[in-house]
């Protein structure tokens, strides 16, 4: 995704959101528990209940399926807001493909995203074996659509495109496989990120036709396919639209990226419809599918007050389906210091420098968020060993990552994709006991390559043998290499003879996967430790190292 813009977000207000609407009888009262709520929805409350349960410390690594129908044309990311862009590629792609969006919108690709090959058990198996622990289901993104059994919202996959309860089937095969379930939430935005829906082309034979949200109505779908349906409450409604009299593609542009592209966490207020069915869908979603994560792609959480009602609600719903016992997840972005211990901090795309005191996370892809075919056929995914070498340092630094795998609109992945699990699969399968349920060591690693918290993710990171990672679980330290030595001999200098990180000695070394120890040395350098020759051109390389005083 783009760098987008940041506010910073409204004052909470003193009434909840669910309250006040309760009282006002836009919605249902508060649920009810068996036990007095734990949680109210303020900030206060979040940051002082709030403990990050044990399976996801342990879990370490989960597997994201991005899947909507912005995979169906297969060109990336956020086409339901770009085809309505003239001068951007998607804008090209979807006349020369379907036609013109003033006749052809982005409902009618809604429509055409059929799911027909989708396996959502093979899949998984596949997920599992690559060592994911949990998985997330994309439940809605901007475009506005529910991909679940929505009671608030007639746009979903139930009644239109794959006629499927997408995330119900997700979290039946997830948790089957014995992996926690996790629902990721985008549509906070979709008020302004499709308000270009409701523009027009500023040059060319069309020039000033309304594309199709600015006139398509509920009565016009008499006797087609969405009948019954209302194409206003799929766009939003009209809240922020580009005014007439633009005639320069760059200008319309300009508009966009000062006006609907802004972004920023506050409710709509000329659009309070859409900030109530916001929150009476994510209250079904929780409640329907009883997820362990649920996942904001917000700065913060989502609507001012809403997002802290829906969260404090999750909280105290998962408390209630535990026996009293909080075992949820919420993630969302670039958190004050002051508020990140009210849930689990997210990084899209991100890092961090060093061990952090409090469980993070950071959300990658292997290619783009939504399918491009082009990253395909290019060869241009990342390959297994960045995965794993951004897994080890994150692991290393308490954090966990969750890794998106582009899905086609039909549902399956590509070749690629299946060769880059399978190598996963086959390191994890190996080395996974350094991953899986362990805890930072006294430092996180060594090494001459560092990571730094701005970086860009398409920056170059050329991981080496003397880049170490360390983990500790049940007594053990590990000691992740990120690569293979040239020598045949790793050296981990933080272990070194009298180290005051490691004063004990060393009684046994063994690399992961096999029973034998290994050879070492102890100097006032390092710790010397030949590997295996059957090793060389691994990825990363993992030691399993026991002693007195290492922990």
């Amino acid at each position: 995704m783009r760098t987008r813009q940041r506010s910073r977000g409204p004052a909470w207000t003193r009434r909840s959101f669910l309250q006040a609407s309760a009282a006002a009888g836009t919605i249902a009262a508060p649920q009810a528990f068996a036990e007095p709520a734990r949680f109210a929805p303020t900030w206060e409350s979040l940051v002082d209940g709030y403990r990050v349960p044990e399976w996801f410390r342990d879990a370490k690594f989960g597997i994201w399926a991005h899947w909507s129908a912005q995979c169906v044309p297969e060109v990336g990311d956020w086409y339901a807001r770009s085809m309505y862009l003239q001068g951007h590629g998607h804008y090209d792609h979807h006349v020369k493909t379907y036609g013109h969006p003033s006749k052809v919108g982005f409902m009618e690709i809604q429509n055409l995203w059929k799911a027909d090959s989708w396996q959502p058990e093979e899949l998984l198996d596949l997920y599992a074996k690559a060592g994911a622990k949990y998985f997330v289901a994309l439940a809605n993104h901007h475009d506005n659509f529910d991909a679940y059994d929505s009671k608030y919202h007639g746009w979903n996959s139930v009644r239109v495109g794959p006629r499927r309860d997408i995330v119900g089937l997700w979290a039946q095969a997830a948790r089957q496989r014995g992996l926690h379930f996790g629902v990721s939430n985008h549509s906070a935005h979709a008020w302004h990120w499709l308000q270009p829906a409701y523009g027009y082309d500023a040059e060319g034979p069309l020039a000033g036709r309304r594309y199709d949200a600015f006139h398509l109505r509920k009565a016009d779908g008499k006797g087609t396919w969405w009948e019954g349906l209302d194409p206003q409450e799929l766009y939003t409604g009209p809240s922020m639209v580009i005014p007439d009299g633009i005639t320069s593609i760059k200008a319309a542009q300009d508009w966009h990226e000062a006006n609907d592209r802004l972004w920023n966490e506050d409710p709509p207020a000329k659009n309070p419809a859409f900030t109530r069915q916001w929150f009476l869908r994510c209250r079904d979603l929780v409640d329907s599918y009883r997820p362990d994560l649920l996942y904001f792609d917000n700065y913060g959480l989502p609507l001012g007050q809403a997002g802290l009602d829906i969260t404090a609600h999750f909280y105290n719903a998962n408390m209630a389906w535990h026996g009293g016992k909080l075992e949820a997840v919420v993630n969302a972005k670039f958190l004050p210091p002051e508020r990140r211990a009210g849930l689990v901090e997210d990084t899209e795309r991100g890092f961090r420098e060093g061990i952090e005191p409090l469980p993070w996370q950071t959300d990658t892809c292997i290619g783009e968020w939504h399918y491009n075919r082009w990253m395909y056929e290019g060869h241009q995914y990342k390959p297994a060993s960045a995965v794993i070498h951004r897994l080890c340092d994150i692991v290393a630094k308490n954090g966990n990552l969750l890794l998106s795998v582009p899905l086609r609109g039909n549902g399956t992945i590509d070749s690629d994709e299946r060769k880059i699990l399978a190598d996963l699969a086959d390191w994890m399968g190996r080395n996974g006991e350094a991953i899986h349920g362990t805890r930072p060591w006294r430092r996180y690693g060594e090494g001459p390559t560092r990571v730094r918290a701005d970086a860009e993710e398409s920056a170059t990171m050329a991981f080496g043998a003397e880049d170490i990672r360390y983990t500790t679980k049940g007594g053990a330290l590990y000691a992740i290499a990120l690569g293979w030595p040239k020598s045949g001999v790793l050296r981990l200098t933080a272990l070194a003879q009298d180290s005051v990180l490691a004063p004990g000695a060393i009684e046994r070394v063994e690399v992961l996967g096999a029973s034998e120890p290994l050879t070492f040395t102890r100097t006032a350098k390092g710790l010397h430790v030949r590997v295996p020759e059957g090793l060389a051109g691994a990825s990363a390389i993992a030691l399993k190292i026991q002693g007195n005083g290492l922990l």
